[in-house]
């Protein structure tokens, strides 16, 4: 790992601690929220089962915060390295709040390769717990108080490894053992998008029995549950519901893309030239009632869209010498689209312009349709 001079450079999200091959590690702010939840939570406990380490325990406590950053950062990093050994390119590795992410691009991936990624991080984990073993069967027996929080630091890391490497096995996402389900589904079906969304679902399910686990188990023992176990289980189950949530929107997202098309999805309307009067306008509203009109330079680009308001209120005496351009509104240039454009391609140039309408033309050059931002919005999330 390579820090270079960005150790404590601010950014966005957070400090870009260093880069590995090119991919930065960033620490992001709310990393620091649990950090600060550890130590207080866990500082009078040590306390109380060593209490000569005094106000030290506080100290110990924030150790265990950065033995868990560690366990998270080489959870990640493994997937980091796997998805670069298939060449697919590694955006950022993120430690933060609920654990951490890596970014990479999954355009190259296969259900086979899909697997072995997101499984290389709670392998990294287990290798990491029996390192920590080894370490434990080498330290001397505690005989002083240096050695007592050595044994104490040493175990949690062990259990730290343990529990996040069988964790992340459990089979729904956004836990890594929900490529599992998600490549099960992806092979059979040959659809990436419908395994991420039978993935997700299994995630919801996940965070369900994990609520019930903690909750209902103690209540039925007739007991109450324990109010760290169950604060720590709030923040991990809005997590679990979250990331499954964005999985399932957004392979569903994915799946109506390809159905999204400029000239299905536009209003009719036609076209009319910068060059005419407000007159000649009336007289195409005529023809065509309700119908937007977009106007158009001389070489046939759309530049604006008539302004029904500002249209229908010009005063019948001056239509005649009043421009069309005065009751037009400007379209950005580019802002329009041919009618057969489709899918990632539509998205992706549309997103690219500030405009909130877009003007569609046939293969002549025509304007045939007007296309709201609102309609492919609403062809995309489905609502």
């Amino acid at each position: 790992m390579s820090g270079g001079g960005t150790a404590t450079r601010p950014r966005r999200e957070g400090l870009v601690l260093g880069s590995v091959r090119g991919t930065p590690i960033i620490l992001a702010n709310s990393w620091f929220l649990i950090a600060a939840i550890t130590v207080v939570i866990f500082g009078p406990q040590l306390q109380k089962s060593l209490p000569d380490l005094g106000a030290r325990a506080y100290l110990v406590a924030f150790a265990y915060a950065l033995l868990l950053l560690f366990s998270v950062f080489i959870h990640e990093l493994a997937h980091a390295v796997a998805a670069k050994i298939y060449g697919w390119p590694t955006h950022k590795i993120v430690l933060n709040l609920w654990g951490g992410h890596t970014e990479f691009d999954f355009t190259k991936a296969t259900p086979g390769r899909a697997l072995v990624v997101a499984f290389a991080g709670p392998l990294a984990n287990l290798v990491l717990a029996g390192l920590g073993y080894a370490l434990l069967l080498a330290v001397p027996q505690p005989t002083s108080l240096g050695l007592a929080v050595t044994h104490l630091l040493v175990n949690i890391f062990i259990w730290a490894n343990l529990l996040i490497g069988a964790f992340n096995v459990l089979p729904g996402l956004p836990l890594d053992g929900g490529r599992l389900v998600e490549s099960i589904v992806w092979k059979s079906t040959g659809s990436l998008e419908k395994g991420t969304i039978a993935a997700g679902w299994a995630g919801r399910i996940i965070v369900v029995l994990i609520v019930l686990g903690v909750l209902a188990v103690p209540l039925l023992g007739g007991g109450r549950p324990d109010l760290t176990t169950t604060f720590i289980m709030v923040l991990l189950a809005g997590f679990l519901w979250m990331g499954a949530t964005q999985a399932i929107k957004g392979a569903g997202m994915r799946l109506r893309l390809p159905r999204i098309t400029a000239g299905e999805l536009a209003r009719p309307a036609v076209g009319a030239s910068v060059e005419c009067n407000v007159a000649q306008l009336w007289t195409l509203r005529g023809r065509h009632p309700g119908v937007p009109i977009v106007l158009c330079a001389v070489d046939g680009r759309p530049v604006a869209v008539v302004d029904e308001h500002a249209l229908a209120n010009v005063p019948p005496q001056v239509a005649a010498t009043t421009p069309a351009t005065a009751v037009g509104r400007n379209l950005s240039p580019g802002a329009y689209v041919p009618a057969d454009a489709s899918g990632a391609d539509l998205v992706q140039y549309l997103s690219q312009l500030k405009d909130t309408e877009y003007a569609v033309i046939d293969p002549q050059g025509r304007v045939t349709g007007l296309l709201s931002q609102a309609k492919v919005v609403a062809a995309l999330t489905g609502k």
